[in-house]
């Protein structure tokens, strides 16, 4: 089993668009049993949240000695990305307020454990990228109720307490149970034992709740779609800008103020977005009203993962060899 997981989730970028498909079959043959699929929803969110939390290296944020790349990462992250997607939301979506929401929600999560495995294929500053991880994660769980109700309130319904609610029960209780369970397994296996026997297994079942929300929101929007099958390219124009912009603005950045291995981490850990977390959100805070938002992070996947692929072959390009090769 745990072979067949790794090997979905080293094949994502197929992985996702078979699952979309699958989802949208199963809602448009059977529209009436796709609503019971919501009662899924939780175990999947918890499926997908959690693993990622078992393998998060906390303490890596007290460690100093690459303040200026972790300065501009959360710059970017907080500072210039949530705003260009909340334009682009506008500018793309006038009359959807919740695909703008979509858009905003995945600019607001960023960093995930792609930001990790990305850099390390680039041969990027690893231990930058897991601190650029951590951080980006609680500071946008914090951050994300104040710049919806800010942005996007006037447009859509929002509910800053239940937001909160929700991010303490999809973020951080998680990350309380990861982390007690990250110390019962280094306690009994030993780090070594929990770095090689363990740690890779939870990645690959995170997978597993990804693909399981992906198939639902798909599923659920699966009439919408059939009716108007041009809203996947109306979607996905907007997803590619953003993450166009993205990987402009982050290069651009690395390059100018970071040496090489800095400025690769600095570029994943602003393009990474944690889409898994935002799908949550938009799910289980705006519930059935918000799958249009749902529908605009499920697609953003593809983006995501092709291109950070696409990236890894141009790193030498941009940034030069690493040192001793």
């Amino acid at each position: 089993m745990w072979k067949l997981l790794a090997t979905i989730s080293k094949n994502l970028i197929t992985a996702i668009p078979v699952m979309m498909i699958a989802g949208f079959l199963y809602g448009y043959v059977h529209p009436a049993g796709a609503a019971w699929l919501k009662v899924l929803i939780i175990p999947f969110t918890f499926l997908m949240v959690y693993p990622m939390m078992v393998t998060l290296k906390l303490k890596k944020v007290i460690e100093g000695g690459d303040g200026k790349a972790q300065l501009l990462t959360q710059l970017i992250n907080f500072g210039i990305v949530p705003f260009i997607a909340y334009a682009l939301g506008r500018l793309f979506f006038p009359g959807q307020p919740f695909a703008a929401l979509g858009l905003l929600l995945a600019a607001l999560l960023p960093t995930s454990g792609m930001t990790i495995s990305w850099t390390g294929f680039a041969k990027g500053n690893l231990e930058a990228a897991v601190k650029m991880t951590v951080v980006g994660l609680i500071l946008g769980s914090l951050a994300t109720p104040f710049y919806v109700q800010w942005l996007m309130g006037a447009h859509v319904p929002v509910n800053v307490g239940a937001t909160f609610r929700q991010i303490v029960v999809i973020v951080f209780l998680p990350m309380l149970a990861g982390y007690l369970t990250q110390t019962f397994l280094i306690k009994k296996y030993g780090p070594k034992g929990f770095q090689e026997q363990w740690a890779p297994r939870f990645p690959a079942l995170s997978t597993l709740g990804v693909l399981g929300i992906v198939f639902i929101a798909i599923a659920l929007k699966s009439q919408d779609i059939a009716c108007r099958p041009d809203m996947l390219v109306s979607i996905l124009v907007p997803l590619l800008v953003l993450y166009g912009i993205n990987y402009l603005l982050s290069t651009l950045v690395g390059k100018l103020f970071l040496p090489r291995g800095d400025a690769i981490a600095l570029v994943y850990g602003t393009v990474m977005r944690n889409l898994s977390i935002a799908l949550a959100l938009a799910i289980n805070v705006f519930g059935k009203t918000c799958s249009d938002a749902a529908l605009v992070i499920a697609l953003a996947y593809i983006i995501q993962v092709q291109s950070a692929a696409w990236y890894v072959k141009l790193t030498d390009r941009i940034f030069g060899k690493p040192a001793g090769v």
